[in-house]
């Protein structure tokens, strides 16, 4: 199996093979501050899986686990494609959105909880 993330533009792709490890709803502020929604959405792939084509910029920042987040993104649209989360090392997270597949697994685990908002329905 074989799933194609991109941009908005189309200019920054990521071509992922098999099946996610693991696909998981966030709610912390950090993400609802990055996705511009109420929570994100990041689809686990083994690095060595996922191939990255076109340019993009990065961003580091610290998370409540202690250990750092780095963020790539598009960057001619700005939009966050994929990031690598520190304290899973060899593990590629992908925006679920840039997808934009209807098939793609359905999340199975959600975190910071206590930051969701009371209209959204927990998994």
């Amino acid at each position: 199996m074989q799933r194609k993330a991109e941009c908005s533009c189309g200019a920054l792709s990521l071509q992922c093979e098999g099946e996610p490890e693991l696909v998981s709803l966030c709610h912390c502020r950090s993400c609802q501050r990055r996705t511009g929604a109420p929570y994100g959405i990041a689809v686990f792939f083994p690095a060595e899986n996922v191939s990255v084509s076109g340019d993009y910029k990065s961003f580091e920042r610290p998370s409540r686990s202690g250990f750092n987040v780095r963020f790539h993104f598009c960057p001619t649209c700005g939009a966050t494609v994929f990031w690598e989360p520190l304290r899973k090392p060899g593990q590629i997270a992908v925006a679920y959105g840039a997808f934009a597949d209807p098939d793609l697994p359905v999340p199975s685990q959600e975190v910071f909880t206590e930051h969701r908002h009371p209209w959204v329905s927990p998994l």
